[in-house]
Formats: structure tokens, sequence, C-alpha cells
């Protein structure tokens, strides 16, 4: 951002008698030639053991005005190495930004921290300030932002609504008859223009029919309601810039009224005066005050923000007013814009992130403002981000920035509020399917049924978990314990946020109650697997009991068995090992057709009448139930993982 922003701009040529380098170098910075002060300022600094504080100073400003933020901190450095506590404020606030916008931050924080060591409500404040733009890194970004279309390779800035269009200031034109270019950039003269930004090929026009001058035209505001229309302009007369006694022109408001398209009873408001400049016009949205831009005497910086209260005239009916040190710094405080009771401003005095920041203060009063609030990243970077104009209601915004990756020197973006991210609170208790105690420390994983894992938490000593689920996404959720089954819930998110879900219920069921010991050996819990008589086939009451076994395999993948098939003693003992053992065999390959590996399945043999569980042997006269426990398949777990900790399925 090669310019100041309209504050103070074009310096008239004085020819005079031979002038020695500095003075000729004075002379460019002066009238804002600064790349021609930069060369000459360098080459007094390479001539000379020792260089002046008057040439790093030029220089480090120099650089700094051009927006070449590197190259001005090597010489602000200097200057601060040399004048230490002395440097002034002023150069300590763009000490700061140049460190900022060179990645230094942590540097840029000491130097804050030291400077004003003895000024602690300053320092408080800066300190709330960060405090506050580093918490806005720990939640989801409030807004998303897009290049537009339409910027050029020159600046481009100062967006504005005009009904459904975007009124902006550009220095693209250079087929201007004049040919006059500014020499703070090297760049024509601004206009304003008018686009449609939803319509991407949309070329730019000229801004009302008669609105041209041979200088700079920019920062339009709009009385809400009707065709009055505020903007800023260079003093001029004759068509040639009215200088004040310094031989500068500053800058003016101006006020007009818009009538088929051209500008119409355009008149200069009462506070304006060619001794300092007054620009960047923003009208309340009752349309009953005007807050703008100056550098006149009696601010707290190079450039403050004011207000005056207008009439229903559209002119003011009050003197300036400034609006204070809770939103004035001694840096650059400018662009305001005012949208419900929010007041929006760039700065480079607030604690930001590099360069000039876009701050939102709310209006508490017409003399008090809150804390200004730094909006934080995709909108703040660490170079120049300003003129941000927004609409909450909408959710539609538009502001400029320097930042690398640009069409030009600047650009427009457009902001969007961000689409959600997190879209319900989902919260519940895990608790014991058998006794409905809750389960501690339950492990807790999400999943997203595009990409797989997301994140993991445990349940508290309560068994109580509170998850946010993110928005339009397949979601999962699978809780565990060890030694406790498996429990899954999918929950599919829109793209809004919902109600939250409350007071879940998760059972888990825990191992021991699936299985059953008997001595040294355990065994999972089955009533006897029924089959038809002198068969071998599963049976559908067989299946039943077999969905038990394939339950617990399933849910404890760590578990290995063995199975074991018996019958009671009645017929031959040869035909009862053949019938026990053909259904050991025919029951393993049930449970390996329903998927569990057969590498699970040890073996499965058959016993027949060997090992009864009772007196019931041959010729032993016994009641159909006391038979019915002799015949028998058993389920005996031979290896489980030491923790029985649940896989993910």
């Amino acid at each position: 951002m090669k310019k100041i922003i309209l504050l103070i701009v074009l310096g008239y040529s004085i020819a005079g008698i031979a002038q020695s380098k500095l003075e000729r170098a004075d002379k460019y910075f002066d009238e804002f030639k600064f790349e021609k002060a930069i060369a000459l300022y360098h080459d007094l600094a390479s001539e000379s053991r020792k260089t002046s504080t008057h040439v790093i100073q030029r220089l480090a400003d120099a650089h700094f005005n051009m927006s070449e933020y590197q190259n001005a901190k090597d010489w602000y450095v200097k200057l601060y190495a040399m004048q230490g506590q002395n440097v002034g404020e002023s150069n300590i606030i763009k000490l700061v930004q140049c460190l900022k916008a060179s990645m230094e931050p942590e540097k840029a924080d000491q130097l804050l921290k030291d400077f004003y060591s003895s000024d602690q409500d300053r320092l408080n404040m800066i300190l709330a300030q960060k405090e506050q733009l580093e918490s806005l890194k720990e939640k989801n970004q409030k807004f998303e932002i897009k290049k537009l279309a339409f910027n050029s390779k020159k600046s481009d800035f100062a967006p504005a609504m005009f009904n459904d269009m975007l009124v902006f200031a550009s220095a693209r034109d250079t087929l201007r008859s004049s040919g006059k270019i500014y020499p703070w950039n090297n760049q024509p003269y601004l206009d304003v223009y008018l686009t449609n930004p939803n319509v991407a090929d949309y070329v730019p026009e000229k801004f009302l029919d008669n609105m041209d001058s041979d200088f700079h035209d920019s920062n339009v505001a709009f009385a809400p309601g009707s065709q009055t229309v505020y903007f800023t302009r260079n003093y001029i007369k004759n068509n040639k810039l009215n200088a004040n006694n310094d031989g500068l022109s500053n800058m003016q408001i101006l006020k007009g009224s818009i009538y088929q398209n051209k500008l119409i009873e355009v008149t200069s408001l009462s506070f304006n005066s060619k001794d300092y400049s007054c620009g960047h016009p923003a009208i309340s949205p009752d349309g009953k005050f005007l807050y703008f831009t100056s550098n006149m005497p009696g601010g707290y910086g190079h450039s403050d923000i004011y207000m005056v209260e207008l009439g229903m005239d559209g002119n003011a009916i009050s003197p300036p007013k400034n609006l204070g040190k809770q939103i004035n710094t001694k840096g650059r405080e400018m662009f305001p814009f005012v949208d419900g009771d929010t007041l929006y401003f760039a700065s480079d005095g607030h604690y930001g992130l590099g360069g000039l920041d876009v701050f939102g203060s709310t209006i508490l009063s017409e003399n008090k403002f809150d804390l200004p609030s730094n909006l934080g990243e995709p909108i703040n970077g660490n170079m120049d981000d300003f003129s941000l104009i927004y609409n909450a209601k909408k959710d539609l915004g538009f502001f400029a920035s320097n930042r690398f990756g640009g069409a030009g020197d600047d650009d427009i973006y457009q902001i969007n509020k961000a689409k959600p991210v997190d879209c319900l609170v989902y919260s519940g208790y895990v608790l014991n399917k058998n006794t409905g105690d809750p389960i501690p420390l339950s492990k807790i994983e999400l999943y997203d049924g595009a990409t797989g894992f997301v994140s993991a938490l445990q349940t508290d000593g309560n068994g109580y978990f509170n998850i946010t689920l993110p928005c339009n996404k397949e979601n999962k959720l699978v809780f565990s314990k060890p030694r406790f089954t498996k429990e899954e819930v999918s929950i599919i998110t829109g793209e809004n946020p919902q109600e939250p879900s409350e007071e879940n219920m998760i059972y888990l069921t825990p191992f021991e109650s699936l299985v059953v010991k008997e001595g040294d050996v355990e065994k999972i819990k089955v009533n006897p697997i029924y089959f038809e008589y002198d068969k071998s086939d599963i049976t559908t009451r067989a299946e039943i009991e077999l969905e038990k076994v394939l339950y617990a395999m399933r849910e404890f993948p760590g578990i290995k068995i063995k199975i074991e098939s018996h019958t009671d003693s009645r017929g031959s003992d040869q035909y009862n090992f053949k019938l026990s053992d053909d259904r050991a065999k025919s029951t393993m390959r049930y449970l390996i057709s329903k998927g569990i590996d057969h590498d699970r399945i040890v073996s499965a043999d058959g016993y027949g009448e060997y090992r009864l569980k009772n007196r019931c042997s041959n010729g032993v006269k016994c009641s159909e139930q006391e038979h019915l426990l002799n015949r028998r398949s058993d389920f005996i777990i031979v290896e489980k993982n030491e923790n029985m900790e649940n896989v993910q399925r």
C-alpha cells in the first residue's frame, strides 16, 4: 500500500537554487516522491562513516510509507539502537508493525512490553488486546474471504455498497488525457468505480457521469434512504491543486446529490481546512452522524477518527469530536465504518498482526467505546488490511489488503460469515448394561464416515461425556472400555447447528457377564445347543444360542476358543462319539460362515458320552432332565489378550 491512504497527498515542486544532496533528498521526501528520496538517502548513508539520525529516520519513514516494511525495519532498528526509549512512541509503533510484517512477533511483543513498562494503562490495554487476539486462534474462524475478479494490478480499495452494486476507489485508469501521475506510488490518481461483485466478468465502469477530476476522488459513503453522497477529493481550484501555505494540497470531504447518474450540488463540509486533511467518510446507520479520518491539530497520533453530527440537510451541525484514546493512538487510525452498534476501523497503533489491522469496537454511547477487538485472521494478516465495510444482517462485507497473493498493489476481498463447523453437542452417560452403574474413564472415538479417525476422549468419573460433532458429516462414535463390549452410534449432521442432544445413555456389557467359570476353565455362557435327533445340522433354536457365541467373539476379537460337544449315555459309545464330533464341527463351520476367523477356533471335537457331568452312565436310569445336562456344547476360552481391549471393527 504505497500511500498513507489519502491523508496528506501532493506537495508542489518548488524550483530553487542549487541544493545539496541532503536538501534534494528532503525535498523529494516532503513532496512524497519516496523512491527518489530513498535513493539519495542511501547514497548519503553509504558516503558517511556515521549516518545521521535524520537520514536514518527519513530512510525508515520513506520505506514505511511505501509499505516496504522489511526494509523499514532495518532502519528503525538502527534508530532504536541509537536512541533507545527516547526514540518516541510513533517510531516504536512503526517498528512493531515492521517486525510483525517481517514475521518476528516475539521481538515486537517484547519491544512493546519494554517501551510501555512505565505506562501501565497502555500496557494493560495492549495485553488485553493480545489475549483477545490469541483467543481467536482457539476458535473456529468467523469469516471466510475470497478474491474478487475485478481487482487490477494497481491499487483498488475503499469499497462501499450502492444498492446491489459495489463502488470502490482505484488507480487503474492509465488513459487520463492529462497524464498526471501520483508521485507517492507512481500510479494514476484515484477514481471511483462501480461494479457487480457477483458477476465475475463484469467490467468496472466509472461511477457517475461527471465525477472525474484530474486528481484524487475516493472513499464514497451514502446517506441511508437518500441520494446524498459523501466522498474524498483534493482541494482543487480551476482544475489545479489548491495548496496551503506549505505548498501541500490536503484532502477534503465533499457532499453532493445523485441525479440522473450525475453528481450535483457539490459542497465542501464546514470542518474542512487547507491546513489538514479530512477523508474516509462513513455515515451511521441512522444517518445522524458522520465519522471520518483527519490529521487535524490536537489529535493523538498520525491520524485520528472523528465524528460530527449531521442536520436534516446532511451538513455538519457540530464541531468535529475526536473519538478519544480508547480508539485513537499515536499511530494511524483510519477508515471508519459503522454497522449497528459496532464501529469498525483500521489501525496500526492497537495490538495487531502487522501493518494496519481491522478492529471492531462496540459503541456504548456517543462518547464511550468498548475496547477495540482485533478481527483476527483471515481478515487481518501481517501486511495492511483496511477499509472494511460489513453488513451483519446479510453476513456480507468487503475490505482491502496488500497481502501477498493478490492481483496488484491493494486488492478488495469479499467477506462472508464462515459456514458453521460445529453443529451438534452430543452428551450423556456410559453405563454398565447389567447393573446400570456408570463406567468411568470410558473411551470415546470419533470417526468421519469419509476420512476415518478424527479424535478421542474419555468419560469423566461419573461416566459423563460431552462431544461436539462437526457439520455436514456422517459421524460415528465408538464407546469402549477394557473388558466391556463396544457400542457404536452413527449421527448424521446437516449444514446448520442443531439443538443439543442430551441425556443419551450408552450401555456396555461387561465381559464377565458373557462367560461362566468352572474351576479354572472359562466358557462363553450359552444354554444347551439343540440338534434334531440323529442329526448335526444347526437348527433355528441352535442359532439363537450360537448368536451369544458370535456376540462375544465379535465384541472381543482377542479371544480364541475350542468347541467341545458332548452327548448323553444313551446309544452306543461309538455312535455317540461320531455324532458329537459331527455336531462340534458343524458348529465350527457355522461360526466361520458368520465371519469368525477360523484361526480363532483352535479345535472342534466331539467327546460322545465320555465326559458325563452326572451319574447317568450306561444302564443307569435317569430322568430326561438329568440326561439333558450331559447333552451340551462348551465354548471354552483358551486365549485372550491381556486387558481384553476391544479393537475397531
